[in-house]
């Protein structure tokens, strides 16, 4: 840890980008050796392939229990057995939502054909709200 006086530190021409303080010294601590060399590893580390291939299923299954645990903040319900059957449910949710969000496969999805209704709608050339079933036809 280093100590900079009030005489020191007051005439420095970097004091304002380092403190803002007007009355009192400025103290900057360093970490020991062995911890500073252990970051310095573990950040250059962190730049390989290997390690970040490691932590894709890292970032993977943490991105699925922070969907869980969203659903989970606060129960509907009282009592152990309703919470649980809660817990149950949320991870079906979760677990039907998450390949829902894949990107869609090579072969174009066909649009549905426009129901009775949408047809009366366009017959009397009525805008008809934009569908996510019938891909904005």
């Amino acid at each position: 840890m280093a100590r900079f006086t009030r005489s020191r530190c007051q005439p420095c021409p970097a004091r304002t980008r380092c403190t803002t303080s007007r009355e009192s010294t400025h103290t900057v601590g360093f970490p020991p050796r062995e911890l500073r060399d252990l970051q310095l590893r573990v950040r250059t580390e962190q730049q390989t392939p290997e390690w970040k291939t490691r932590y894709a299923v890292r970032s993977g299954v943490e991105g699925t229990v922070n969907e869980f645990a969203h659903g989970m903040r606060r129960c509907r319900y009282r009592g152990q057995r309703k919470a649980y059957i809660q817990h149950v449910l949320t991870a079906i949710a979760v677990n039907i939502e998450r390949p829902s969000g894949l990107p869609p496969a090579e072969e174009a999805l066909t649009p549905r054909r426009p129901t009775a209704f949408q047809n009366y709608l366009d017959q009397r050339e009525i805008p008809r709200p934009k569908s996510g079933r019938t891909l904005g036809t």
